[in-house]
């Protein structure tokens, strides 16, 4: 492609914005690059699948649990998802990022305006059209991932929340969407468990976002028990860093507990998956527990062997989700 075509597809106005993108393409994997053609539906399907499946080891797990025309839709949110998370973060310089989640924008906006040309776009509007999604969702994911850029504190945990609501409480209304399970009420509890697992993750990562410039743990919080950022540099976690994570982990807790009776509002096949992701977010916090709080010298990972057995627990109860998930989350045994 010559450098006039590149310029007009980019949509860029200047060959310094030109040059942010090219460079910022050159972090990612070639087949991320918006081609010069569009491909066809099925090609478009078979890239979103592809990279659902090879990125995310739960990702064909829990789609096993879906009714097979509803994966390809699945797939495509992932897909969206996964290339928009990648641009903020697997890119090192902001200018770059930032430059590429906006061409992302505005491809988003020519997916809705009939003029898809990335094959997660073209698959992706088959899944807008035939499950009536409007574009809010996924443009508040790009939202979160632009804040990324420029945030890197909260004061508090409001702050906190106030992201999530852009990071991830939209990722659980597409699949409310996709799965045509949409209501004002699943909606509020699904933003309930997808906030809890943001908190969970964020919670489990410390020490690597804080590698990465970021620091989720709510500032007030931090002080109120004497951590500073210094605390979490040195790796040790202090009296007081683990009486600031047993709070956070309390809290987040609460919040699974609240979105829990989304799982016995909604099909059977898709609460067996709102079960596993549930169960899968309170295995995390009791991971954290089970250190002690400590989650600066070793980042805490639940096993294979714990997942797998999530997934068939979730499976086999999937009559009773909810009461199992209620009774695990007060620290019941099952």
């Amino acid at each position: 492609m010559n450098a006039a075509a590149m310029h007009q597809q980019n949509g860029a106005e200047s060959p310094g914005d030109q040059d942010l993108l090219a460079r910022g393409w050159a972090a990612l994997p070639a087949a991320y690059r918006i081609p010069e053609t569009a491909p066809t539906l099925d090609e478009a399907l078979a890239y979103c699948r592809e990279l659902a499946e090879s990125h995310y080891e739960n990702f064909h797990v829990a789609t096993w649990f879906l009714p097979k025309p509803l994966r390809p839709h699945f797939h495509a949110i992932y897909a969206y998802c996964r290339i928009s998370d990648d641009l903020g973060d697997e890119v090192p310089d902001t200018k770059q990022a930032l430059a590429l989640l906006n061409l992302w924008g505005r491809e988003l906006d020519a997916c809705y305006e009939g003029r898809a040309r990335h094959p997660v776009f073209v698959a992706l509007a088959e899944t807008i059209r035939a499950c009536s999604i409007p574009k809010e969702p996924f443009a508040d994911l790009l939202t979160a991932f632009r804040q990324d850029q420029t945030v890197t504190r909260y004061a508090t945990m409001d702050g906190v929340l106030g992201y999530c609501h852009y990071s991830a409480n939209p990722v659980g209304r597409l699949v409310l969407y996709a799965c045509g399970e949409v209501s004002e009420e699943n909606f509020r509890l699904s933003d309930f468990t997808c906030t809890a697992l943001q908190l969970a993750n964020f919670w489990q990562d410390v020490r690597p976002d804080y590698g990465k410039g970021r620091v989720y743990l709510p500032q007030e919080d931090m002080r109120r028990h004497g951590v500073t950022d210094e605390t979490i540099a040195a790796g040790v976690a202090t009296p007081g860093f683990r009486a600031l994570l047993r709070n956070e982990v309390d809290y987040a807790r609460t919040l699974f507990e609240q979105g829990l009776p989304l799982i016995g509002r909604v099909s059977r096949e898709l609460a067996v998956d709102l079960d596993l992701f549930s169960r899968g977010g309170l295995e995390i916090l009791r991971a954290i527990e089970r250190r002690d709080y400590d989650v600066l010298s070793a980042r805490p990972a639940i096993s294979k062997r714990t997942k797998l057995a999530l997934a068939l627990r979730a499976l086999g109860g999937k009559a009773l989700p909810f009461l199992r998930l209620k009774s695990e989350s007060s620290g019941k045994a099952a």
